[in-house]
């Protein structure tokens, strides 16, 4: 396979000899292993462990090694080792320890990065399928559009990813013009994004290792009018619920992950038309980021986006009530 990989690795080589395997199978002639660093005894064994992993490539291949010598966390490792991949490739396939992908994920990539190489609306390629109870869901190609990346598995372009900074420094600007308003149809959704944004915004200079990357990668996608493309079945499948987890402990990952992967049909049968699926991007705000899926977030987005003057007194009221 002629696209290079990327892949990151922390602390848990059994997960990480299992993602590795695959990677075997599709013999890239490149890979990029990217390692952050131990914060104690202890946890630097289990690094060694994992980087060890990688020393067991039996197939031709150039393996380039950016590895931590102290820890970063995922904020900074991450974006920082993908900095240093696209300062090396003009594309690649981004896979973490715990994602582990189908065979078939490897050419679904593949062929999309060649496809859509010059077609500057798609920013992502996705493995990852979370539509599985949606009765609604209905997709007669091999995948579909959305407004907002999965990174559990997944692959992109050196010119979209050139548009990163994890510190989304140019967010207050852009939160003035309203501009989520205009992108999400339901105002609830750009809400959720809003607060979001706000929160990453505000824990810039961070060093909290919970931290993380992704919702600044969303950010590039969404306000350079990018769209993800999704499969139309699950290629990934993440296996790192759990303690060892820093991003895969909340109830939300855990219902996520262990979804089983499934083979994509080739040829690939592409959409005549470049526009998000409405229906599955409703679904995904609901089931996954957890929009409008309680009466009380009901409640609050159809007081604060239909009866904003009555949302702002109970909103005062709330807050006199419950002091922080």
């Amino acid at each position: 396979m002629d696209t290079p990989i990327a892949f990151f690795i922390f602390r848990r080589p059994e997960q990480t000899a299992r993602v590795f395997e695959q990677i075997r199978k599709a013999r890239p002639q490149k890979l990029f292993v990217i390692a952050d660093g131990g914060r104690d005894e202890e946890e630097w064994k289990k690094c060694d462990a994992a980087r060890n992993v990688i020393e067991t490539a039996d197939w031709p291949c150039e393996v380039i090694k950016n590895y931590a010598a102290q820890n970063f966390g995922c904020k900074i490792r991450v974006s920082s080792g993908l900095d240093w991949v696209f300062q090396n490739t003009e594309k690649a396939i981004i896979l973490e320890d715990d994602t582990l992908p189908h065979e078939s994920f490897f050419r679904f990539a593949e062929e999309l990065l060649e496809y859509y190489k010059d077609n500057p609306k798609i920013t992502h390629i996705s493995g990852v399928n979370f539509q599985q109870k949606n009765p609604d869901f209905r997709c007669r190609n091999s995948y579909y559009f959305s407004k907002v990346p999965q990174i559990w598995g997944w692959a992109t372009w050196r010119r979209a990813w050139k548009n990163y900074d994890v510190s989304i420094e140019n967010w207050p600007e852009i939160k003035k013009g309203r501009m989520l308003y205009e992108i999400f149809s339901d105002p609830a959704v750009a809400d959720y994004w809003e607060y979001r944004f706000d929160e990453v915004y505000a824990k810039r200079d961070s060093k909290d290792p919970r931290e993380t990357w992704d919702s600044q990668w969303v950010f590039v996608c969404l306000f350079n009018n990018g769209l993800s493309i999704n499969p139309s079945v699950n290629l990934v499948t993440n296996i790192g619920a759990g303690s060892e987890g820093t991003q895969t402990k909340s109830e939300k990952e855990k219902r996520l992950s262990n979804i089983p992967s499934v083979s994509m049909e080739f040829p690939l049968r592409h959409p005549q038309r470049i526009e998000a699926d409405v229906t599955a991007d409703s679904y995904s705000f609901w089931h996954i980021w957890g929009v409008n899926n309680t009466l009380k977030k009901k409640l609050i987005s159809f007081f604060k986006f239909h009866l904003p003057i009555i949302y702002r007194i109970l909103s005062r009221f709330y807050r006199f009530l419950l002091p922080k």
